[in-house]
């Protein structure tokens, strides 16, 4: 007994049922768009068939990466958004050349087969979002036409099911996109305060500076960081023995010189050439005089006392002692703890046209709640090596309520002109742009 051959019909219908077997079974959205775009081909004989997902190529057929830019997908997309345009895209119909473009018709006799068939992607509520470009030599027929309506509503169904939400090119009406955007593009044109951020420290107010008065080595600190002085206490000493040494010199060799002078006055009396010679010894006691207050100045120098009333504004004064140090070397600053200024370093990258004047508002590493507002009194203009190495520039800025105390360090914000946001947004990156490609 032999088994029965099946018919046409039955072998289309078990082809068909196959197709929408497989589209279920998809387990991703890439293999069911790789599924919907080639495996339909051995029942209906299509040439190539493209899927399109939001009006963008999804899927071509025989093609794993799809490039954006290639001309089949770039016709494909624009007869789609064409269909768009006239409201066509909901309905499974043939597609007419006369119907698009003459640029889409030009396109379709060199890139697509003469007979398209587009078959529309529907949502639950009826809405296209995406379709399918199918193009074969042979003219469609009812049959197969009404295969592919019900196997698009499989794709649909399988695609919503891998995918329940609509890209959001489907999810927002054109009109609201172009609200969206136009809202954006007024927002970057929106004037705000142009600003930036900078270390700053808060620094004595025309302080008087304590520097080494002469070359030698500090034996001892007599005070201590921030300490209250008064005027004519001694801040520190240096070490005298070498200086001790050269007055005690000086002031002995004065002492020859002197006798030798007056010895030889007395004998200038009775021998003519030492009457001569007379001048040339006076000379000799005033240079010996001028050593020795030299050296006694020197030695009045080994103890630094305070000018003026204030308070002594230094680092440590462990690393000073012991250390060999040179004249004018700056040692401490003595200030009025109620004068005050703000010392900004401003990178060079960050540089604005900053005018005196200009709000500046100082955050304190110690207090970053409160807010301490400040003028812009100086800005340098030339940038200097900063302590962390980089090129700054240095601003002064007064404050205009009662300072903090000196020596805090911050962040300070400073505010310039009013310009568009886009600005404020894009400075440094345009700024590291131009320094890339060099315009």
């Amino acid at each position: 007994m032999t088994a029965q051959v099946p018919s046409l019909a039955e072998r289309v219908f078990a082809q068909f049922l196959t197709l929408q077997q497989q589209a279920r079974a998809a387990k991703d959205i890439d293999s069911l768009a790789y599924a919907m775009a080639n495996d339909a081909q051995g029942l209906f004989g299509f040439r190539h068939a493209a899927l399109l997902i939001a009006g963008k190529v999804r899927a071509l057929t025989g093609i794993s990466m799809i490039e954006p830019h290639a001309p089949f997908v770039a016709f494909v997309e624009n007869a789609a958004a064409q269909l768009l345009a006239q409201e066509r895209s909901a309905q499974a119909q043939t597609i007419a050349p006369h119907s698009l473009s003459s640029q889409s018709q030009s396109d379709w006799q060199s890139l697509s087969a003469a007979a398209v068939f587009w078959l529309p992607l529907l949502d639950r509520q009826g809405q296209p979002f995406g379709g399918l470009w199918i193009a074969r030599e042979q003219p469609w027929s009812e049959a197969e036409q009404a295969l592919l309506v019900q196997l698009a509503s499989c794709y649909a169904h399988a695609w919503l099911a891998l995918q329940p939400r609509k890209p959001w090119r489907l999810r927002w009406p054109r009109k609201k996109i172009i609200a969206v955007v136009a809202a954006v593009l007024l927002l970057l044109l929106l004037p705000v305060r142009q600003s930036v951020l900078a270390p700053a420290e808060v620094v004595p107010l025309d302080g008087q500076v304590i520097a080494a008065p002469l070359d030698g080595v500090i034996a001892e600190f007599l005070i201590k960081p921030n300490q209250a002085v008064k005027r004519g206490d001694v801040l520190l000493r240096f070490d005298a023995t070498s200086v001790k040494a050269q007055a005690d010199v000086a002031e002995r060799s004065l002492n020859v010189a002197e006798a030798e002078l007056k010895a030889n006055s007395q004998r200038a009396f009775a021998d003519a050439e030492s009457s001569a010679r007379i001048d040339l010894f006076a000379a000799r006691v005033e240079q010996k005089r001028a050593e020795r207050d030299y050296a006694r100045d020197l030695l009045a120098r080994t103890e630094v006392r305070a000018e003026r009333d204030g308070i002594a504004v230094f680092a440590d004064a462990q690393r000073w002692i012991g250390k060999p140090v040179q004249t004018g070397e700056r040692l401490m600053e003595i200030a009025d703890p109620h004068q005050a200024e703000l010392r900004i370093e401003l990178a060079v990258g960050d540089a604005l046209d900053f005018k005196p004047g200009s709000e500046v508002a100082l955050f304190l590493d110690s207090d970053p709640l409160n807010r301490h507002t400040a003028r812009l009194q100086r800005s340098a203009y030339e940038a200097q090596q900063s302590a962390s190495g980089q090129l700054a520039y240095r601003l002064d800025a007064e404050f205009i309520e009662p300072p903090p105390r000196i020596g805090l360090r911050g962040t300070a914000k400073l505010f310039g002109e009013r310009g568009p946001l886009v600005f404020y947004l894009l400075r440094r990156p345009l700024a590291a742009l131009r320094q890339s490609v060099g315009l």
